[in-house]
């Protein structure tokens, strides 16, 4: 991303023996074999973190060390996130809550704190966090009145990355919570979030209406 950082940075021979095998035809499966020979290396993390490149970057968050993932580390992450693209960044944050930030009981508890952040990504996370709970089958939090009493009074106000996240979180509420149901397909109608999206054949739109109802008759399919 940095075109100017010049030949003064000094890299281990673990970097430079890695890097040449990461290039724009490289898969995330491919970043998991490369991750699953290093196992955890949070310095070698960092210095590939420090390349700014974002499949580096995602191939540096599967093998750092989540004991050394404190708020000011994850903040200093989220910062170094910014210059990315849209989608960049919020995969570089979904990649990071999925393969580090809920493996360990203190990051959950980081995560679970930033419905306020001043941080669109980390509220993303939150969110995110917040829907995973639902679709992976956990019994959900005691909370999800509270979630949706938030969803219906913010959302529309909100960043467009932490609007996709809490519009999942509303969809998978209404697929695993029957009694919620109704009151987010209203939600949905209400704010026509991504009413008009076109997605490719065989995903489901987000737009809750539609959302929820396949992904309901899909559960009564298994059962």
């Amino acid at each position: 991303m940095n075109e100017n950082k010049g030949t003064e940075i000094i890299r281990s021979s673990k970097t430079e023996n890695i890097l040449p095998q990461i290039n724009s035809k490289t898969k995330l499966g491919d970043l998991r074999e490369i991750a699953k020979d290093i196992k955890k290396d949070h310095e070698l993390a960092m210095e590939l973190w420090s390349t700014e490149e974002f499949l580096p970057r995602l191939l540096a968050i599967l093998i750092m060390d989540k004991k050394l993932l404190s708020q000011e580390v994850l903040n200093k992450l989220d910062q170094d996130m910014k210059p990315h693209t849209f989608d960049e960044r919020n995969n570089l944050m979904d990649w990071l809550m999925a393969n580090q930030l809920t493996k360990d009981k203190k990051t959950i508890a980081l995560m679970e704190s930033w419905e306020n952040s001043p941080s669109a990504l980390q509220r993303r996370a939150f969110w995110y966090y917040q829907a995973r709970l639902r679709w992976t089958g956990q019994t959900p939090p005691d909370n999800t009145a509270e979630l949706l009493s938030t969803l219906e009074a913010n959302i529309t106000q909100e960043e467009p990355e932490v609007q996709w996240a809490m519009n999942f979180t509303a969809g998978w509420i209404g697929v695993y919570d029957e009694k919620y149901r109704a009151r987010c397909i209203r939600l949905g109608e209400k704010t026509a979030l991504y009413k008009d999206e076109i997605v490719a054949k065989g995903c489901t739109p987000s737009y809750l209406p539609e959302f929820i109802t396949i992904e309901v008759n899909k559960l009564d399919v298994q059962q």
